[in-house]
Protein backbone atom coordinates (compact mmCIF):
# COMPACT_ATOMS: atom_id res chain seq x y z
CA UNK A 1 0.00 0.00 0.00
CA UNK A 2 3.15 2.48 0.88
CA UNK A 3 4.55 2.07 -2.57
CA UNK A 4 1.59 2.42 -4.49
CA UNK A 5 0.99 5.95 -2.55
CA UNK A 6 4.80 6.78 -3.43
CA UNK A 7 4.09 5.86 -6.77
CA UNK A 8 0.72 8.44 -6.82
CA UNK A 9 2.82 10.84 -5.26
CA UNK A 10 5.71 10.96 -7.73
CA UNK A 11 3.14 10.26 -10.95
CA UNK A 12 0.95 13.06 -9.68
CA UNK A 13 3.89 15.90 -8.92
CA UNK A 14 5.76 14.81 -12.23
CA UNK A 15 2.22 15.40 -14.25
CA UNK A 16 1.83 18.78 -12.25
CA UNK A 17 5.75 19.56 -13.16
CA UNK A 18 4.71 18.76 -17.34
CA UNK A 19 1.58 21.17 -16.69
CA UNK A 20 3.61 23.95 -16.02
CA UNK A 21 4.43 26.39 -18.97
CA UNK A 22 8.28 26.26 -19.70
CA UNK A 23 9.97 29.24 -18.37
CA UNK A 24 7.00 29.17 -15.33
CA UNK A 25 9.52 27.09 -12.89
CA UNK A 26 11.60 29.54 -11.00
CA UNK A 27 14.70 28.02 -9.31
CA UNK A 28 15.30 29.70 -6.02
CA UNK A 29 18.62 31.97 -5.30
CA UNK A 30 19.62 29.04 -3.31
CA UNK A 31 19.31 26.65 -5.90
CA UNK A 32 20.86 28.32 -8.67
CA UNK A 33 24.22 29.39 -5.95
CA UNK A 34 24.23 25.54 -5.43
CA UNK A 35 24.78 25.03 -9.31
CA UNK A 36 27.29 27.40 -9.66
CA UNK A 37 29.56 26.38 -6.67
CA UNK A 38 29.00 22.51 -7.75
CA UNK A 39 30.50 24.11 -11.66
CA UNK A 40 32.98 26.31 -10.61
CA UNK A 41 34.50 25.10 -7.14
CA UNK A 42 33.06 21.45 -7.08
CA UNK A 43 36.28 20.32 -8.32
CA UNK A 44 38.49 21.23 -5.46
CA UNK A 45 36.08 22.33 -2.60
CA UNK A 46 33.22 20.04 -0.78
CA UNK A 47 30.69 22.32 -1.41
CA UNK A 48 27.60 20.32 -0.37
CA UNK A 49 26.94 19.61 3.43
CA UNK A 50 28.95 16.56 3.66
CA UNK A 51 32.03 14.66 1.63
CA UNK A 52 35.51 15.68 1.97
CA UNK A 53 37.39 18.20 -0.42
CA UNK A 54 38.87 16.97 -3.53
CA UNK A 55 41.90 18.67 -3.01
CA UNK A 56 43.92 18.54 0.45
CA UNK A 57 43.31 22.32 2.30
CA UNK A 58 40.92 23.01 0.39
CA UNK A 59 38.29 23.81 2.73
CA UNK A 60 34.64 22.67 2.64
CA UNK A 61 31.76 25.10 1.99
CA UNK A 62 30.04 24.33 4.86
CA UNK A 63 33.19 24.67 7.60
CA UNK A 64 33.25 28.84 6.05
CA UNK A 65 31.03 30.08 8.26
CA UNK A 66 33.51 29.04 11.44
CA UNK A 67 36.12 30.83 9.76
CA UNK A 68 34.00 33.88 7.84
CA UNK A 69 31.22 35.53 8.15
CA UNK A 70 29.56 34.34 4.74
CA UNK A 71 27.86 37.48 4.12
CA UNK A 72 31.61 39.08 4.14
CA UNK A 73 32.81 37.14 0.99
CA UNK A 74 30.43 39.32 -1.35
CA UNK A 75 32.70 42.02 -1.97
CA UNK A 76 35.41 39.47 -2.87
CA UNK A 77 33.24 37.35 -5.11
CA UNK A 78 32.45 40.20 -6.98
CA UNK A 79 36.36 41.34 -7.59
CA UNK A 80 37.67 37.60 -7.94
CA UNK A 81 38.86 35.75 -4.58
CA UNK A 82 42.31 35.75 -4.76
CA UNK A 83 44.20 33.74 -2.37
CA UNK A 84 47.54 33.48 -3.44
CA UNK A 85 47.01 29.55 -4.12
CA UNK A 86 48.30 28.62 -7.57
CA UNK A 87 45.67 25.92 -8.15
CA UNK A 88 42.49 28.30 -7.32
CA UNK A 89 41.66 30.76 -9.85
CA UNK A 90 40.50 34.38 -9.53
CA UNK A 91 36.73 34.82 -10.83
CA UNK A 92 34.44 37.94 -10.87
CA UNK A 93 30.84 37.13 -10.21
CA UNK A 94 28.40 39.23 -11.15
CA UNK A 95 26.15 41.05 -8.71
CA UNK A 96 23.26 38.28 -9.04
CA UNK A 97 25.66 35.34 -8.96
CA UNK A 98 27.01 36.78 -5.82
CA UNK A 99 23.87 37.01 -3.95
CA UNK A 100 22.96 33.56 -5.16
CA UNK A 101 26.24 32.07 -3.82
CA UNK A 102 25.77 34.03 -0.69
CA UNK A 103 22.32 32.86 -0.43
CA UNK A 104 23.44 29.27 -1.07
CA UNK A 105 26.55 29.47 1.78
CA UNK A 106 24.16 31.27 4.29
CA UNK A 107 22.07 28.05 3.92
CA UNK A 108 24.42 25.61 3.85
CA UNK A 109 25.76 27.32 7.00
CA UNK A 110 22.05 26.89 8.91
CA UNK A 111 21.19 23.47 7.59
CA UNK A 112 24.28 22.21 9.60
CA UNK A 113 23.77 21.55 13.39
CA UNK A 114 25.47 24.26 15.39
CA UNK A 115 29.11 23.90 16.70
CA UNK A 116 29.35 23.93 20.08
CA UNK A 117 30.32 27.30 21.95
CA UNK A 118 29.62 28.98 18.70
Amino acid sequence: MRFHLEWRGALGATLALLATPVGAVETSPEAKGAAIAIRDCGGCHAVGSDGVSAVSGAPAFRDLGKRYNVGDLAESLAEGISVGHPMMPVVAYSPQEVEELIAYLRGLQLSLPPTPGR
